[in-house]
């Protein structure tokens, strides 16, 4: 941290006492040993390790990005949100954090226990509004409670963003974002104990000439169950899935269904552009096949096979008489 790192004047300074004996080299040696104690504060218990919080980030990174596309859509204007920070908090000190008169969208995500809560800043939530109405996206001061068709709106909107969290978490859990409640006072919310930690992703949101905070908070009891998904070595397992037996008969059935063009051959040459273009009906363009060589077939643009030409049932037709082989693309 940076509070642990000397200024090249303390260093002087240090030297300098050491050089005309204020202090010995015992003195100083305690004194770091002093430095390492730090306080604990048992009211803000770290449920998270480091690695789970990377983890963390990474998932919501993710979402900020799907997030920024999806509002850029819906609202039609310039958005750009990205994460900020994720710290792991006590619940008590997430809500005295927001604003008295707010816009918090209270969500459940089955099958997971417990809520997640998604903060807004006013400044953002009405700008939002504004643009979902027809206007140019200007900030109000309205800090009463929504109308019903305003809530009707901003509820719509927050509940297929978070069809965006659905594909952030895939990776992790399985989860189906259910609103179950917007309200405008996060001191009417009692979801968990107020020493209960949380985890709380802050993203800088900016909406056209508007900026602010949207903040999701995460309480531990929901995450708990999926607590070793956050490990690196989970991540790992994961982006490496084997194919199951099923998934094999799935890809052999549609690649025997699919369709590939295959073209017989007779021959090839070189002409000039000019000769193309005074090209007439009766031109004879001499190939360099003998009229007796075998055609050549190609499976898209790869030869496989020889075949001579024929007639089947007075349409023209080749029999195959020869499997070409070699090459990155054969098996042999």
């Amino acid at each position: 941290m940076a509070g642990d790192i000397l200024s090249q004047s303390e260093i002087d300074a240090l030297l300098s006492a050491l050089s005309t004996g204020e202090m010995t080299a015992d003195e100083m040696k305690s004194e770091q040993e002093a430095r390492k104690v730090r306080v604990y504060d048992f009211k803000r218990a770290l449920r998270f390790s480091k690695d789970q919080i990377r983890s963390l980030t990474r998932i919501h990174e993710n979402f900020a990005r799907l997030l920024t596309t999806f509002f850029s859509a819906q609202l039609r204007s310039y958005v750009q949100i990205s994460v900020v920070s994720v710290d792991q908090i006590p619940f008590e000190e997430f809500i005295r954090s927001v604003p008295h008169m707010t816009l918090i969208n209270v969500f459940e995500v089955p099958p997971l226990e417990g809520n997640i809560l998604m903060e807004i800043n006013p400044n953002i939530a009405y700008t939002m509004l504004d643009l979902l109405m027809g206007g140019r996206g200007e900030t109000h001061t309205k800090t009463d409670n929504l109308t019903e068709i305003e809530t009707k709106i901003m509820t719509n909107l927050f509940e297929r963003s978070f069809d965006n969290l659905r594909e952030a978490w895939a990776n992790i859990a399985d989860i189906d974002p259910i609103l179950t409640e917007l309200e405008v006072n996060p001191q009417f919310l009692q979801m968990i104990s107020p020493n209960e930690t949380v985890v709380v992703i802050s993203f800088n949101t900016i909406i056209g000439e508007t900026s602010g905070m949207i903040n999701i908070c995460i309480p531990h009891v929901v995450l708990e169950p999926i607590v070793p998904n956050l490990s690196v070595r989970y991540w790992m397992q994961t982006n490496k899935k084997e194919v199951s037996p099923e998934q094999l008969k799935v890809l052999e059935k549609r690649v025997k269904s699919a369709e590939i063009p295959i073209v017989a051959e007779i021959g090839s040459t070189d002409i000039s552009i000019e000769d193309l273009l005074y090209l007439q009906l009766g031109d004879v363009i001499q190939l360099n096949a003998k009229i007796d060589n075998p055609l050549t077939i190609k499976v898209g643009d790869i030869p496989k096979f020889k075949a001579q030409p024929g007639k089947l049932k007075n349409r023209m037709a080749v029999q195959v008489i020869e499997t070409l082989k070699g090459g990155e693309d054969d098996d042999e």
